[in-house]
């Protein structure tokens, strides 16, 4: 087989040795621009998990690597003249021009032609005398473009500027990144120590502080020194260096995230960057590469058909590509929003970086260091109010308070349809439905959305507060929960709008009624989708008659004993309808513009705030992302907030999408987080994450980083409503209060799960 590498990077050096070893007859050739001792960049980072698949690989080339590794176990934050560091991390780093000269001379050890020296051409050159064509040329890879039609690649350029230089500052003690505020703004430093001598030193900041410097008009040496200066403190006198001397200007750059839709063109490959990146903020586009450069050796070595190798080589790396690229998306969105971050007290925005990938859990922290993670567990439960002498919990325990209302710990069962109320009316299905979840733990326990009017509810199922019956029925279940439980209730109002007159969930969801439909209505005559009938745009004297509605539910919401109420301006329904442009073409007073659009909502809103009494907290739920072009942005959603905040809101209940048949969201665990991150952080205000969110360590994570103030669990609880007493047994938290009745439980689950504890340890 002859096989020709396009580029002499460590993803074609690596796939060289790695073809050679399984394949001593192949002909395979290395063609590289640079002279073998050229190098552009500093050191690159390897995990324990990718030095064992080298030495799985190649012992030889592994153990050579492995002798010019600098390891260090700790990750140091600076900021504001503080040091805050963490153990147990486990990294490794070494000189790129080290690494690129190790993999040349086992390269030539193996037979493989290196070519130095030696400009590529187009792929199409290579195609004819090669049985296989390797295009591993690199971030802006020639290849890529040549067949770009095939290949499709999705360029996502970043929002940062960077600059990638090195020092002999030593940072031997720990990866360490450093914040320092200028007065053109902030800018942060990513250093990590590669060889004895040499540290890399990668200087980042917003495109707005790049601009106010002007970086792109200065020259590197200027644009250093600028550099040099910000972190004089850092660097203990010595000069940060480049290796790009051959660009001409600014050698600032952002950072291309390179997926393509196919990784193959008849017998041309992409591997590397070339077929996909990931941010250097994870330290993982080296890995990928090797990796990859390993998993195409073996396809090509074990399918007698180049195809079907190149088939299999896809397969089998496509996932571990978008898992390391979705870490990768979480933590450069990290750096690209951290100016909201950097107000943090030191600890969290420390805890805050260390999980800004969602690879790091809250206890694989305390697996790491379980000191630190103790202290900053201490630091939370202090700042939420609890007793300084108590026993350290976690973050999900720490008590909450809005107004005058206390919640016993951070976690919330989430509004949920039970489809089971008749004529609007609880019945005893909720009398136990929400009573056994109280039972089970929750601080806070929301009703599913509780319509303002018959033809306000979205199926014949969904319960109401607009008749004295349902008064009576709810005044009872907030009986049984507050004499019976420590939990605090919530009653989510709206109006179904244009998603009315529906089947109950499991007849269809959103699917209109067979027989028997009511009128809906909405902010204009826009139906839900083809099959749903078409809402009446509302007049002025619908929307007094609506805000009434919603005002007699609030006060009914106070008469029958709620702790709380919330207005559902989410999910499509009547608030919603107004908010979002896709459901709200109106050209009166509430439509066009923004505020315009939230004209209605807030008044809805300030009618019920009014009549809601002064010392009971209200919440606003709304989809801070529509999902679709020229839908509502996480921007928009961060002045939503706002308004709603001026307005009186105490917390904002942060969903998404699920206000038009054409969205498409991003799923995944913790999806919607990032939303109520954004809002709290950059609006400073009290929020709550829901969506996909279902193991303890989702919710210590998401609070001890300050990313929501309480968070909201509802598919967790449908399936055990007795979920966070469960959590609380599995973490070793013995202070959560279990009913009395159910002490002798409680005792043996203790047992049982300290049994379970003691054999993993032996284990």
């Amino acid at each position: 087989m002859r096989i020709a590498c396009l580029g002499g990077g460590p993803a074609g050096l690596y796939f060289a040795i790695s073809m050679k070893l399984r394949q001593p007859n192949a002909q395979v050739v290395v063609f590289e621009r640079n002279r073998p001792d050229d190098t552009f960049g500093w050191g690159v980072v390897l995990s324990d998990e990718t030095l064992t698949n080298l030495h799985q690989n190649d012992p030889i080339s592994a153990a050579t690597i492995k002798d010019h590794f600098a390891y260090w176990d700790d990750i140091a934050v600076h900021h504001k003249g503080q040091k805050m560091l963490s153990t147990g991390h486990g990294f490794c780093g070494i000189g790129r021009k080290r690494l690129l000269l190790i993999l040349h001379e086992r390269a030539k050890e193996l037979g493989v032609d290196l070519r130095f020296e030696t400009e590529v051409g187009a792929a199409a050159d290579y195609m004819d005398d090669y049985d296989v064509v390797v295009a591993c040329d690199g971030l802006n890879s020639k290849t890529r473009m040549e067949f770009a039609d095939r290949f499709q690649p999705d360029i996502d350029m970043r929002t940062c500027q960077f600059v990638w230089l090195g020092t002999r500052q030593k940072f031997d003690d720990a990866f360490t990144f450093i914040f320092e505020e200028t007065d053109k703004g902030w800018v942060w430093a990513h250093a990590y120590q590669f060889d004895d001598d040499t540290a890399t030193f990668i200087v980042e900041c917003s495109q707005q502080t790049y601009d106010a410097f002007g970086f792109a008009d200065l020259s590197q040496h200027d644009s250093i020194a600028i550099c040099q200066d910000i972190f004089k403190d850092h660097l203990g006198g010595h000069a940060l260096m480049t290796n790009a001397k051959h660009i001409r200007g600014s050698a600032w750059i952002r950072f291309p995230r390179v997926l393509c839709e196919r990784w193959s063109h008849r017998n041309v490959v992409l591997l590397g960057d070339a077929a996909a990146t990931a941010h250097f903020s994870i330290g993982s586009g080296t890995k990928l590469a090797l990796e990859s450069a390993i998993a195409l050796a073996d396809d090509l070595s074990q399918s007698p058909a180049v195809a079907d190798a190149f088939a299999k080589y896809e397969d089998t790396r496509r996932l571990e590509v978008l898992r390391l690229q979705s870490a990768a998306r979480n933590s450069v969105e990290w750096f690209e929003g951290v100016e909201r971050y950097l107000h943090l007290d030191p600890v969290q925005l420390n805890y805050s970086l260390l999980t800004r990938s969602q690879r790091i859990s809250h206890e694989n922290l305390r697996e790491r260091d379980a000191g630190w993670l103790s202290s900053a567990e201490k630091w939370f439960q202090d700042e939420a109010g609890a007793d300084s002498n108590a026993p350290v919990r976690a973050p999900m325990f720490a008590p909450f308070k809005l107004r005058d209302i206390h919640l016993k710990n951070r976690v919330v069962v989430s509004p949920m349809a039970q489809y089971k109320a008749v004529d609007g009316c609880p019945t005893d299905w909720h009398l136990i439905h929400y009573g056994e979840r109280a039972k089970g733990g929750a601080g806070l326990i929301y009703t599913e959305m509780t319509c303002v009017s018959a033809h306000g509810r979205i199926t014949p199922g969904c319960p109401g507060l607009y008749d004295p019956e349902h008064e009576i029925a709810w005044a009872r279940l907030n009986r049984f929960i507050h004499t019976e439980t420590e939990a605090m209730t919530c009653c989510q109002i709206g109006h179904s709008g244009r998603k009315g007159s529906t089947r109950l969930g499991w007849e269809g969801m959103d699917k209109p009624l067979p027989s028997d439909n009511w009128p809906i209505i909405s902010a204009s005559a826009i139906p839900w989708s083809d099959e749903n009938a078409v809402p009446r745009a509302m007049t002025h004297d619908d929307m007094d008659q609506v805000l009434s509605d919603f005002v007699t539910a609030a006060e009914m919401a106070d008469r029958a004993g709620f702790d709380m109420i919330e207005l559902h301006a989410a999910h499509g329904y009547l608030i919603s309808s107004f908010i979002s442009p896709l459901s709200n073409t109106r050209d009166d007073e509430y439509g066009g513009s923004l505020e315009n659009r939230m004209r209605y909502p807030l008044q809805v809103f300030k009618a019920m705030r009014d009549v809601w009494p002064d010392h009971k907290p209200m919440s606003v739920r709304i989809s801070a992302c529509d999902w679709t072009e020229d839908g509502i942005t996480p921007d928009q959603a961060v002045q939503i907030a706002r308004m709603f905040a001026k307005a009186g809101v105490d917390i904002i209940d942060v969903s998404a999408g699920q206000t038009s048949t054409d969205a498409q969201p991003i799923y995944g665990r913790m999806f919607q987080t990032p939303f109520s991150d954004r809002i709290r952080n950059e609006a400073g205000i009290k929020t709550m994450a829901v969506g996909n969110i279902y193991e303890a360590d989702h919710v210590n994570s998401i609070l001890m980083a300050g990313r929501a103030d309480l968070v909201c669990l509802a598919r967790p609880h449908l399936a055990d409503p007795y979920w966070t007493l469960h959590a609380a047994t599995d973490l070793g938290d013995r202070l959560e209060t279990w009913p009395l009745p159910y002490e002798a439980g409680r005792d043996q689950a203790w047992r049982l799960a300290d049994r379970q504890a003691e054999t993993v340890d032996k284990v």
